[in-house]
């Protein structure tokens, strides 16, 4: 990228060329780090909460409180990179973001530990949206389906690190790591921004309006609190046992209420926080929804699988981490390959062709029982890294299709909200699901296990033989028999539940499919939109 930098006396300096490759992985890598942040703390929350003496529900707060203040600051981003430029913005961000890492991995307390989550989240939020608009500056636009690819490995791969690397640093050195390990990471980020990164001259030039620098406070607060409020609702109703409890009515009306009256003060703003115009459009608001489904996906796959093999296979978390590596490897790999595809091929076949690939993911697990391998779980997660690129990458060329010029800010934040609102909505689905389908095929197979029947009587009287030869007497070995019996009953319910989740997850990729094909045909390897 050519980049004319102005001196004192308003005389443009000799011009500097930085490569945009170089942008692009110092920014892919300051957003690989907020993205793995969503994800790397949730399996240190018994470490935590031990550490700390309080209990693992107290701990999970640890994990809504940067969701939260992630989801806020998110549609605040684009007024703030406007006002402050981007490049001062992104390194505001990414210093919050790393020094309250360091302060995450050094809080005395619970009470600490969330106050500095907050901050985190806050300056994480902020990054992902304006990383866009830089890697659409910096790429002329033939290649600009490959910058956002790499992009697209940060956002998604990510998440499928999390997991892994939370619990290897959390068993091996201390939970404290997973926050500690950003420090050094962010510091290498910020001086190769600071050095390499530059404010683009169109948009010295052009100046911000007094009329477009208006900050919709009360838009902000309203938005803000819906979304805030949605958070909390998702994260904690399941264990909260939802409309049983006050708190969760309380957030939910609290969520409602901002909703309702988002609604009539954003559509009369003449420069609102969101344009829920946008949002309605045939164009944008499929993206939004397409990825709504793909968030819910992404994390749900990536929370659930490991939980599944650790659950009811017995694996150790480590290799619950591996299940899911050899499909964060061919995510990178079709990265690029889909990079190169969507300057030749529209998004929307592109989009449709990505759900069905994940969906023949999701069928194929439908069929999960407990005799199947590793091999069996990694080419499923497989199977998912084709088929998420495949979704990722077109949906940012066409959600930005047909969009002004001073609104793409908006549509950054406004996609990148979805993906992290779907995530919640998916993984709070999928919770329900487990539980009370779990309960459901629980109560169905305990009707068949009655101790009257000869095939209960069968297997009782095998089962107590084989443990009679373990060494055990013949009344232990009873009643070991009957505990047998009931733990095989627990695992098939919960294989059952875990069935109806991959059905529920096939038939939300297959609903972005009509999505897909309402967009209409973009112009390819055109020019991107830029955010500022």
């Amino acid at each position: 990228m050519s980049v004319a930098a102005i001196d004192a006396k308003g005389i443009p300096a000799p011009s500097v060329t930085v490569n945009p490759w170089l942008i692009a992985i110092v920014v892919a890598l300051a957003s690989f780090m907020e993205v793995l942040d969503t994800t790397i703390a949730n399996v240190a929350l018994p470490y935590i909460a031990g550490g700390m003496g309080v209990s693992e529900d107290e701990a999970s707060w640890v994990v809504t409180t940067y969701l939260v203040s992630n989801a806020i600051i998110l549609t605040a981003s684009g007024f703030l990179a406007r006002t402050l430029g981007r490049k001062t913005f992104f390194l505001i961000c990414l210093g919050i973001f790393t020094v309250s890492s360091i302060l995450c991995g050094f809080a005395p307390n619970l009470n600490a530990l969330l106050l500095f989550r907050i901050l985190q989240g806050l300056g994480g939020g902020g990054m992902v949206p304006v990383a866009q608009s830089i890697l659409a500056d910096a790429f002329p636009p033939a290649k600009r389906g490959q910058a956002f690819a790499v992009f697209g490995i940060a956002v998604v791969v990510a998440p499928v690190v999390g997991p892994t690397l939370g619990g290897w640093l959390s068993d091996n050195l201390s939970w404290h790591w997973c926050f500690l390990i950003n420090a050094p990471v962010g510091v290498f980020a910020i001086a190769l921004i600071a050095a390499v990164l530059q404010e683009p001259a169109t948009a010295k030039a052009k100046g911000v309006q007094p009329q477009d620098n208006r900050f919709d406070f009360i838009g902000f607060a309203l938005v803000a609190t819906f979304l805030g409020a949605l958070e909390v609702v998702l994260d904690r109703g399941l264990e909260d046992d939802w409309f049983a409890s006050p708190f969760i009515i309380t957030f939910a009306a609290i969520c409602a209420a901002a909703f309702v009256l988002m609604i009539p003060w954003e559509m009369t703003r003449r420069n609102p926080m969101i344009d829920l115009r946008m949002v309605a459009t045939r164009q944008f608001g499929a993206c939004f929804l397409v990825m709504l489904a793909t968030g819910a996906i992404l994390l749900a796959t990536t929370q659930f699988l490991p939980q599944l093999v650790q659950q009811d296979f017995g694996y150790t978390a480590t290799w619950a981490g591996l299940v899911l590596s050899p499909g964060g490897i061919v995510t990178m790999m079709m990265m690029f390959a889909v990079g190169r595809l969507a300057a030749r091929v529209q998004p929307k076949y592109l989009i449709v062709a990505g759900a069905l690939v994940i969906a023949a993911s999701m069928y194929s697990m439908t069929n999960v029982y407990g005799d199947l391998g590793f091999w069996f779980m990694a080419r499923s997660r497989m199977l998912i890294g084709v088929g998420l690129p495949l979704i990722f990458v077109p949906i940012m060329a066409a959600s930005y299709d047909g969009i002004p010029a001073g609104k793409t800010d908006q549509a950054s934040a406004l996609i990148n909200a979805a993906r992290n609102t779907g995530g919640s909505i998916g993984v709070s689905i999928v919770s329900n699901v487990l539980t009370h389908r779990q309960q459901f095929h629980q109560s169905r197979l305990v009707e068949q296990v009655t101790p009257s029947s000869p095939q209960y009587q069968d297997t009782l009287h095998q089962v107590t033989d084989f443990f009679v030869a373990q060494g055990n007497s013949l009344a232990q070995a009873h009643q070991q028999a009957i505990q047998w019996i009931g733990q095989q009953v627990q695992t098939q319910a919960s294989f059952l539940s875990y069935m109806d989740a991959f059905w529920v997850l096939m038939l939300i990729s297959l609903s972005a499919i009509p999505l897909a094909l309402t967009l209409r045909k973009v112009k390819l390897g055109g020019p991107a939109p830029m955010g500022h």
